[in-house]
Formats: structure tokens, sequence, C-alpha cells
């Protein structure tokens, strides 16, 4: 029987609008290494979302990532210190988003005071997202020969003997 290993990935950031796109190919590539390819698309939109609203409504802006896979399950989570932000008033539209995209979510606050989103994906290693064909690229196959001169022979041609 095959069983999955744990998987386990952190990333600190201070949220800006270019590191939104940053991140987002960060947390992509991680799961592609892990071998999760089915779940990159809903992953990375997901983070998106939670990391435009922190970055439109937050004011402090780090945020802390961090993806969990226990071979089942990919949970990923993002938390901030911000005591000011309302998940349930400034984060709504993004909250209704991810839970209508994952398998599951969910908000805490931790004795710190700082506010975590996670939400889920079921997941399996090695599904594998098909690949869309791409056009054939047009490419020379034939070589046509260049002319050749016949040879003269006597200033006369061969073939007009």
């Amino acid at each position: 029987m095959n069983t999955a290993v744990p998987r386990y990935y952190h990333l600190d950031v201070d949220v800006t609008p270019e590191r939104v796109g940053q991140v987002s190919r960060i947390l992509a590539a991680h799961l592609r290494y892990w071998d999760l390819d089915s779940v990159v698309e809903p992953v990375c939109r997901g983070a998106e979302l939670l990391l435009k609203a922190i970055d439109e409504h937050a004011t402090d802006k780090f945020t802390s990532i961090e993806m969990w896979w226990n071979g089942q399950h990919l949970i990923t989570a993002v938390g901030g210190d911000d005591r000011d932000l309302r998940p349930d008033q400034e984060l709504r539209g993004c909250l209704e988003h991810i839970a209508a995209m994952s398998d599951g979510w969910g908000c805490c606050a931790t004795d710190t005071g700082s506010k975590v989103i996670w939400f889920s994906q079921r997941a399996r290693a090695g599904e594998r997202v098909p690949l869309v064909p791409s056009a054939p690229v047009p490419s020379v196959r034939e070589v046509l020969q260049v002319p050749r001169e016949e040879p003269l022979v006597g200033g006369v041609l061969e073939d007009a003997r």
C-alpha cells in the first residue's frame, strides 16, 4: 500500500499588489513539486483572493501563508496580525468565493489576536491535469534542391549532342 508523505510549506510576506502574483506562482510551484497539479488553480485563486482583500482592507499587511497536505486533503491558511480586520464584514465577498470553490473553509482567531482564514481541497498525488494539445508549429520538412547548371562540354550542353 502506498502512503503519501505529509507535506508542509510556510511563507511570510508583506502583501502588496505586486506580491500577490509572485506568491501565487510560488504556491503553484510547491504544489506541482508535491505532484498536486489538480489543485493548483483553486488553491492559487483562493490565496490570491485573500491576499488582494488583505491588501485592500488591512492596515497591517504582514501575512503568513501555510499549506499542509496529509495525502487526502490540502489545507491552505492565510493569517495576519491586523486586529481591526473583520472577516465577517470586509472579507465577506472573498469568503463567499472561497466557500464556493473549496471543500471546506473556516476562520478563527489565535491566542495572540491574529486571524486565520483557511480552506481545504481534496487532493491525491499524481492526479494530473490533462494538458491541452497545442497546434503544431509549421515547419519545412522537405528540403528543395537548389537548381544546378548542367555542365558544359566544349561550350555546348551535354543534352544538346
